[in-house]
């Protein structure tokens, strides 16, 4: 029986059979690739050497281990219902035996469907976006799809590059969240050259979208802080040029204090990242004009606010009430249980999935482009009533006797006396 052996392609080996010495056995010959087959005279007995670690095999490969022609293993990959049935098993033994994957592109250029969806979003760090991922990787594994996933880190030129990535790697269609969706140029060009997305979180009407009503949801927290007494109410967000949603969370919220006669203050933006609060942020929030409420646009930033407030020696909610958004499990594990607008972000993930896969197969029957899922309003235990301006101010005197309150208080002053 012949010898098999694998050499890098193009160089000269051997094969020969160990019963004999002569030279007539022992024979040089070229190779083309990795994958030998040393094939011996007796029937039965022809052996196939698999592929080097090194190399992906091939559709060759799976004929020439299972027995069959590349067209037979073609249909048993492509039409498995063309083939007799030990004949697909045959093929399907060998499939697994190499660990063959067909190739995405390969199918691409015959007219095949990738079945590969792209995914873009600014982090997986914070819970909503990788709840959404979720939702939309357990239907993707449920249909067959397979997801590729690039992150922005809220910064414009990593999205454009991301959405082109995913372009040059020939996804069906995208699922993503960017900063601007009404004003976006990316997805001019997407809808002009016909490719399928659906966003996430971007409450727009003019493209296909999936979110909460932002602007109405931040509204109504608002009137929740006001219904318990605070009049003296401050937004803290991240940067709003990079996210429409603190943006349409501040018109709610503007909204609000107006409504009920009170004067809504800009946001206090805080950059997406900061794991703490910077010293003039933390001065802001704990001189003697402070704010009694604060509003944050999400569920993270309350977080940050709350530990750097306890750091200050500060307690939430009797010194500041605190309400967050995004509902996130983990804020009812604070001690105390955050207060938070709830949004339904597996399900944002799922049903972005479902109107995309609708759009492909070209079963879109809603008559509006955007869908607006409802949002909730989860108390906590981070909000405290305050009956009257008095008690407001008694609470801040009551802070300010501690040496740590009045530190921070004169901190504040001196940079905006700096200011």
């Amino acid at each position: 029986m012949f010898t098999n052996f694998i050499t890098p392609a193009g160089r000269t080996g051997f094969y020969h059979r160990p019963a004999s010495r002569t030279k007539r056995a022992c024979q040089p010959f070229v190779r083309h690739a990795f994958v030998i087959f040393a094939i011996d005279n007796r029937p039965g007995e022809n052996v196939y050497t698999k592929p080097a670690d090194t190399m992906t095999p091939t559709i060759k490969d799976v004929a020439a281990h299972a027995g069959f022609s590349i067209a037979t293993v073609s249909r048993a990959i492509n039409a498995p219902h063309t083939v007799n049935p030990v004949t697909l098993e045959k093929v399907r033994q060998s499939i697994d035996a190499l660990d063959f994957r067909p190739s995405p592109l390969g199918r691409q250029l015959r007219g095949e469907r990738s079945r590969l969806i792209g995914v873009v979003l600014p982090t997986i760090a914070n819970p909503v976006f990788a709840e959404c991922l979720q939702g939309i990787d357990e239907l993707a594994a449920a249909q067959g799809f397979r997801l590729m996933l690039m992150t922005t880190q809220y910064d414009a030129e990593r999205e454009r590059h991301a959405i082109e990535t995913l372009r040059e790697q020939r996804v069906e269609g995208l699922i993503l969240t960017v900063a601007d969706a009404d004003t976006h140029p990316l997805l001019d060009e997407l809808d002009h050259a016909g490719m399928l997305y659906v966003l996430m979180h971007n409450d727009t009407v003019r493209r296909p979208s999936v979110s909460v009503d932002n602007r109405l949801a931040a509204f109504e927290g608002v009137r929740m802080l006001i219904a318990h007494g605070h009049r003296h109410i401050l937004m803290l967000a991240g940067t709003l040029a990079a996210s429409d949603r603190a943006r349409l969370r501040h018109v709610g919220y503007s909204q609000a204090m107006q409504q009920a006669g009170l004067t809504p203050a800009p946001a206090l933006e805080i950059d997406f990242n900061a794991d703490e609060l910077a010293p003039s942020v933390l001065a802001h929030l704990t001189g003697s004009q402070r704010p009694t409420a604060l509003f944050c646009s999400n569920d993270l930033l309350a977080m940050v606010v709350m530990r750097g407030l306890r750091r200050a020696h500060l307690d939430v909610p009797r010194d500041m009430s605190i309400l967050g958004f995004d509902g996130l499990a983990m804020g009812e594990l604070l001690a105390p249980p955050l207060a938070s607008i709830g949004s339904p972000n597996r399900e944002i993930g799922c049903s972005a999935w479902r109107r995309l896969i609708a759009r492909i197969d070209g079963t879109y029957a809603d008559a509006s482009l955007s869908l607006t899922l409802p949002y909730t309003l989860r108390e906590g235990a981070t909000i405290a009533a305050i009956s009257s301006h008095a008690d407001a101010a008694s609470a801040r005197r009551s802070h300010e006797t501690t040496p740590a309150a009045a530190q921070s208080g004169s901190s504040y002053q001196a940079a905006h006396s700096a200011g």
